[in-house]
């Protein structure tokens, strides 16, 4: 579930929580906002094949299930898209990366996975305490 809170301004990067219209509005899409509306945003795509292209994000139904009883409320499908979990990325192609490596990764290829999203190496920042982190390989996985 998104937060009850939303705060938004023209710019804002967002990033799709739900698949309203695949395969231009799914799951990770990456848009920026331009125009706010009580019950819809008005946005453009970043990513994909339907790139530059304007749509319309409704308010929908989003009913928790983490919890014991069930309540619905409306909300956009949306988040701020400021920053991204490395599972998040996957799928994304991106101008420039920053990789925070504080919290090591911990899944087999999640570093492979960071650092591929961008196509020159020399638009990838990594930050990593005393330049180390660890990188969690699989030996059966390459056997």
């Amino acid at each position: 579930m998104p937060s009850h809170q939303l705060l938004l301004k023209v710019g804002s990067p967002i990033m799709m929580l739900r698949n309203l219209r695949p395969p231009k509005l799914c799951n990770g899409t990456r848009l920026t906002v331009k125009n706010l509306h009580p019950n819809i945003i008005e946005a453009t795509i970043l990513s994909g094949t339907s790139a530059g292209e304007d749509v319309f994000i409704p308010r929908i139904p989003l009913i928790p299930s983490d919890l014991p009883f069930e309540f619905k409320r409306l909300q956009f499908p949306v988040r701020l898209a400021f920053a991204m979990t490395i599972n998040k990325a996957q799928g994304q192609s991106l101008n420039v990366a920053g990789i925070h490596l504080e919290p090591s990764c911990f899944s087999h290829g999640q570093l492979y996975v960071a650092c591929s999203r961008v196509g020159n190496p020399k638009n990838l920042y990594i930050y990593a305490p005393n330049n180390t982190t660890n990188n969690v390989v699989y030996q059966n996985a390459l056997k």
